[in-house]
């Protein structure tokens, strides 16, 4: 049986503008983030993934930040991307999308050459991180008056 679900790379404005609402559902409305640092300039520039329903709806996103980007996120590591903005709707949750758009950017990295993929996350989400192969490590910090933690997973072959 397949996932009642697509993830694929936003290719287009109207993906991207779909990227952008699931982030502003999650992270503006659900967790209280401010919309003016939500977005930001790394935006433009980053690989986006787009999770959607059969029916069209975006169900989640993430992006990856990568080259001259990435270095103040992964220590100036330039074969080390940033996986970041990882966000699922509240409808979609418990179905695997975040896993799968994880791993989607995950490829993507290896496509582009990287070794590794950093990320900041919500402590309460290191579970997660954990069970797809992320590492924490350095201390704790706050973003956003979020609480998070670093993390990395080296990548092999697909």
């Amino acid at each position: 049986m397949s996932a009642p679900y697509t993830v694929r790379i936003a290719e287009d404005p109207a993906d991207r503008e779909a990227c952008f609402a699931v982030r502003k559902e999650v992270f503006v409305g659900e967790q209280g983030v401010p919309e003016d640092i939500e977005y930001d300039a790394h935006d433009a520039t980053a690989l986006h993934v787009l999770a959607t329903g059969a029916d069209g709806i975006p169900l989640g996103t993430g992006r990856l930040l990568h080259g001259a980007a990435v270095a103040g996120k992964t220590g100036g590591d330039a074969s080390v991307g940033s996986l970041g903005r990882l966000a699922v709707t509240r409808r979609a949750r418990g179905l695997g999308v975040g896993a799968a758009l994880v791993r989607a950017i995950e490829d993507a990295a290896r496509d582009l050459g990287l070794t590794a993929v950093d990320l900041h996350a919500q402590t309460q989400a290191l579970g997660f991180y954990e069970r797809l192969g992320y590492t924490a490590y350095g201390p704790g910090f706050q973003d956003a008056g979020i609480d998070h933690r670093a993390m990395r997973r080296p990548l092999g072959p697909a």
